[in-house]
């Protein structure tokens, strides 16, 4: 597996969410071979939330983990400052819930920070209790999510940059900081709906499907390559970062399990992964020790 490359989540959510152990676990990380850091995002957890996570029950309506979250972009600006060569990704941001202006402004200053590392990824959210929070409309988050893709890539590379739509009024403006990637970081767009995968296909630079298997994988990028076609883009310039998140108890939380998933999906043509040990690592050193074990299996 010498081009594939794999990415490892950062300690960032239940019981590994600790802002002081992310540098030594990013650093030892990179140390590893790791490819990429990666964090996701979670804004609140309610006692009775109105739509529940994909795997959620009425008992159990999201996981446990997830009381207790890391800020994302503190994530990664610490994993930035303690690293050298790997590459720092969302997997995802929850798009729609932030000002346009005021995350281009913390992307820009993370793809400085880290010499052009950055991979903007971001998605929906299934939590309709976030938007209700952040004072977002829940209805239009779609097509909410492709016009703040369109905002953040003017505010990247237009002088001056505005933009004037219902949803945000941004006056033409002076802007003096700019990403080191031009035209600024690959944006990558979670989701495995039709209306997700076609959004892919038109507008983002990449795809990042999440637990899904290898003939789901392929049915599911079918359709962002026939809407990039359609879209007169070159699917081949099209990332995939698939995820995987090992939970207890499960046929194939081992290491020789995950390292077999992400051996089949390089026979598959995914070149990129990265895996989430939060629901399997019990500590930090735990989760270090278990990402060094995968990282010899997978590249044995």
């Amino acid at each position: 597996m010498t081009s594939f490359r794999l990415g490892l989540a950062l300690p960032q959510y239940g019981k590994l969410a600790d802002p002081s152990a992310i540098a030594g676990f990013a650093t030892e990380a990179e140390r590893m071979g790791f490819a990429s850091l990666w964090v996701g995002d979670r804004v609140l957890t309610p006692v009775a939330p109105k739509t529940y996570y994909p795997s959620g029950t009425p008992e159990q309506p999201y996981p446990p983990e997830f009381v207790r979250f890391v800020d994302p972009l503190l994530a990664l600006t610490i994993a930035a400052n303690s690293t050298e060569t790997a590459r720092l990704g969302s997997s995802t941001l929850n798009g729609p819930l932030y000002s346009p202006v005021l995350l281009a402004r913390s992307l820009t200053s993370l793809d400085l920070l880290s010499g052009g590392r950055l991979d903007v990824g971001l998605g929906l959210s299934w939590l309709r209790d976030e938007y209700t929070a952040a004072g977002v409309p829940w209805e239009h988050r779609g097509a909410r999510l492709a016009e703040l893709v369109k905002v953040l890539r003017t505010l990247w590379t237009a002088d001056p940059a505005g933009h004037h739509s219902e949803r945000w009024d941004i006056p033409d403006s002076l802007i003096g900081l700019r990403p080191l990637q031009q035209p600024g970081p690959p944006v990558l767009l979670g989701g495995a709906s039709d209306a997700a995968l076609r959004r892919v296909g038109r507008i983002a630079d990449g795809w990042l499907p999440a637990g899904l298997p290898i003939p789901m994988l392929r049915q599911k990028w079918a359709v962002v390559v026939e809407s990039a076609e359609k879209a007169g883009r070159d699917p081949e310039s099209l990332r995939r970062v698939l995820r995987i998140n090992p939970a207890p108890g499960s046929k194939t939380a081992s290491v020789e399990d995950v390292a077999a998933q992400l051996k089949a999906a390089e026979a598959d043509g995914i070149t990129e992964a990265l895996v989430d040990l939060h629901y399997v690592a019990e500590t930090v050193p735990h989760a270090l020790e278990l990402a060094g074990e995968l990282h010899a299996a997978v590249f044995a």
